[in-house]
């Protein structure tokens, strides 16, 4: 188990070389994003995502969502996007937007429970991106034990998670700790599962007939 503190340049480019390297091991890290810290492993090795549920003592039926370095990586992942789904992600990726899509079904992926569909999302800041961009797409959760707050610090996920993880990548306290707002667009209209970071008014400047539940 390794904590790096990105904040000084040289170990920062250590630690991303370090989290990618374990990464593609199938090991777990923990890096900072732009909501709150979150606990991840590569997307396509299915041992590293149930190593990930049984760190935070979460079970299938809660599906594992993925973080991709840029808006291209989706068109990989999905069957075919909503011109919405296009809209959303050029207003708000990198950013607090979680997108539901239905993903491709030649995929071999297993992120539990999910009836073929996907969260993904393209985080604003710099230390994931740049882990992002070598490892490919990674299923992301909040860096936490399930019934505990997110960790908003590396430190205070390795208090939770210990040797759990291998590579800690440490960037102070999120600024905004905030969880993503979740949009669903497997529908014929975008519909809200969950307020977050982006606020609806926003989200209704790009697409208005976002249906919002009772």
């Amino acid at each position: 188990m390794m904590l790096y503190d990105c904040s000084k340049l040289e170990e920062r480019e250590r630690g991303i070389t370090a989290a990618v390297e374990a990464v593609q091991r199938g090991d777990l890290i923990v890096m900072p994003t732009d909501t709150v810290y979150g606990i991840g492993a590569d997307a396509f090795k299915s041992w590293a995502i149930t190593a990930l549920q049984n760190a935070k003592g979460r079970d299938r039926t809660q599906p594992v969502p993925v973080l991709v370095g840029s808006r291209q990586t989706v068109d990989g992942l999905v069957y075919g996007l909503p011109a919405v789904a296009r809209d959303l992600m050029e207003a708000f990726w990198p950013g607090g937007l979680t997108i539901i899509v239905e993903h491709a079904a030649s995929l071999q992926w297993d992120l539990g429970e999910s009836g073929g569909t996907v969260g993904v999302r393209m985080p604003l800041h710099p230390v994931a991106l740049e882990v992002l961009r070598q490892t490919g797409p990674m299923g992301v959760s909040s860096a936490n034990k399930h019934g505990q707050p997110p960790a908003l610090t590396a430190d205070q996920a390795r208090e939770q998670f210990g040797y759990g993880v291998s590579v800690y990548l440490e960037a102070g306290e999120t600024p905004d700790p905030v969880a993503s707002t979740i949009i669903d667009v497997t529908q014929t209209r975008p519909k809200l599962v969950r307020a977050g970071a982006i606020p609806l008014e926003k989200l209704r400047e790009v697409a208005p007939d976002i249906e919002v539940p009772e």
